[in-house]
């Protein structure tokens, strides 16, 4: 029986995805029924993998949603198939994002541009930039998977040098990279998402993001320095050793260079073909993400000259990998559900009307300076960046902000950041906590508490300014 639901929610997966590209350019009523069907079949076989108890949050966005629809008057049939249509695009980008780690697995990418930036590497401080930094390119091809990836990378080289000042140094330069990622790394779910919701320009929302990421990365080392001298450990003499360690068992200069060459081919093929494209052809951005990654995917093994891999890894993400996206793809569900169901009913009325008085009581003071904290608020009761963001962003869609779009995408991003740098129970902190032993509270609240207020502080002030300025 188990394999049965195994099978049956993968092939529910594959039809959902499948339905979901050849009717966004071939609509038909009859296909977009049974992409319906097929979003209720993924949502009913989890349910019986996982058990109601077991998947909390997707079951509750859902029933919520249907008591929602039951007191709007709303017709239940057309609800439920309209509420699994509502978060297709996301759901369709979910599945295919993931494939791009094929790629990064293939060859020794992360130890050549170590091998080769050593030089560039030999101070705490300057291992440190190094990683807040590259933490957030493996971002772009791993997501989440970047913080495992890196930390566990970072742990290869410092494999001898424990205690908590190491752990408080690793720790943060991963976690601290993979939270500002969020703020402009266009194949992350979350950012695409807000992007294409509010009608954000990618452009200006992508070099804003960077910009403020630079500054977060300075903002880190100031912070490394002075968290350095609290401990009272020398990180540089222990850095030098193991690195010194390190080069002396690295393969080879030439197929060093080679790797560095063919990483940077990667990175910049991939994250440019989605720029370039995006500015010139007419699909949505959830759409565009995920064809262009499957191109690039089949390109990469075409050219390697490596069919057999891509073949194998194909069979085993089918086979394995993609039934461990349904707990994701079911809050997906779930939320669609809630949101179609809210705009049955007068809730955006409600949210602008909510927001005026707040802004009559404190004139001095915009809906701008709170929308970060509310995706704060939800990033600490559970619910993860991509779900905050899929809420967050589907009931702002319904209401008019005076803002520049890409204003809003920033402070709601900046909201998604500071809660991956602070909330023990998201699946950021709580990977890098089963990784280096320490608490989730320590490694978010205690150890990035004070960075996530200055990150918020200068963010925000750019962004009233902007506002002031009326730009």
């Amino acid at each position: 029986m188990k394999i049965v639901n195994q099978w049956g929610i993968t092939i529910s997966i594959i039809i959902f995805t499948i339905l979901h590209f050849y009717t966004y350019f071939y609509e038909n009523t009859i296909l977009l029924n049974l992409l319906s069907i097929s979003g209720m079949g993924i949502f009913f076989f989890a349910v019986i993998i996982y058990t109601p108890p077991k998947i909390k949050m997707p079951f509750g966005l859902f029933i919520v949603g249907m008591i929602i629809l039951i007191f709007s008057d709303t017709s239940m049939i057309q609800g439920v198939m309209n509420g699994f249509l509502q978060m297709r695009n996301i759901i369709g980008l979910l599945v295919i994002v993931p494939m791009i780690s094929w790629v990064l697995r293939e060859e020794p990418y992360l130890e050549a541009i170590m091998g080769f930036g050593h030089r560039l590497l030999n101070t705490s401080r300057k291992f440190y930039f190094g990683i807040i930094s590259f933490t957030q390119i493996i971002a772009y091809f791993l997501l989440f998977g970047s913080i495992p990836m890196m930390y566990q990378f970072v742990n290869m080289i410092l494999k001898d040098e424990k205690g908590e000042a190491w752990e408080h140094f690793k720790g943060t330069a991963v976690l601290r990279g993979f939270a500002l990622s969020v703020m402009w790394v266009v194949s992350i779910p979350s950012f695409a998402f807000v992007v294409e919701t509010m009608d954000a320009n990618l452009g200006i929302t992508i070099m804003q993001g960077m910009i403020v990421s630079i500054i977060g990365i300075f903002v880190a080392l100031i912070f490394s320095k002075y968290e350095e001298k609290k401990y009272g450990v020398n990180l540089t003499a222990g850095l030098t050793t193991e690195i010194e360690d390190l080069l002396s068992h690295s393969s080879n200069k030439k197929e060093m260079n080679r790797n560095v060459i063919e990483f940077a081919v990667l990175f910049i093929s991939l994250f440019g073909s989605i720029f370039i494209l995006n500015a010139f052809v007419k699909v949505e951005l959830l759409i565009l993400i995920p064809l262009v990654v499957m191109v690039w995917i089949v390109t990469y093994y075409v050219i390697k000259r490596k069919i057999n891999n891509l073949f194998n890894n194909t069979k085993s993400y089918v086979q394995k990998d993609m039934a461990r996206q349904s707990y994701q793809l079911c809050v997906m569900l779930g939320a669609g559900i809630l949101i179609f169901a809210l705009t049955q009913t007068g809730f955006a009325s409600f949210v602008v009307n909510g927001i005026y008085s707040i802004q009559e009581t404190l004139p001095f003071l915009n809906v701008l300076y709170f929308l970060p904290f509310m995706v704060i608020i939800l990033g600490f009761v559970g619910l993860g960046p991509l779900t905050v963001m899929v809420l967050v962003a589907g009931i702002l869609e319904t209401i008019y902000l005076p803002y520049p779009p890409e204003l809003i995408v920033l402070v709601i991003t900046l909201g998604s950041s500071i809660s991956i740098l602070l909330s023990p129970v998201l699946m950021p902190i709580i990977i890098l906590s089963s990784a280096n032993g320490l608490s989730g509270f320590k490694n978010g609240v205690l150890f990035n508490w004070k960075y996530a207020l200055v990150i918020y502080v200068l963010v925000m002030g750019y962004v009233q300014v902007r506002v002031y300025l009326g730009w």
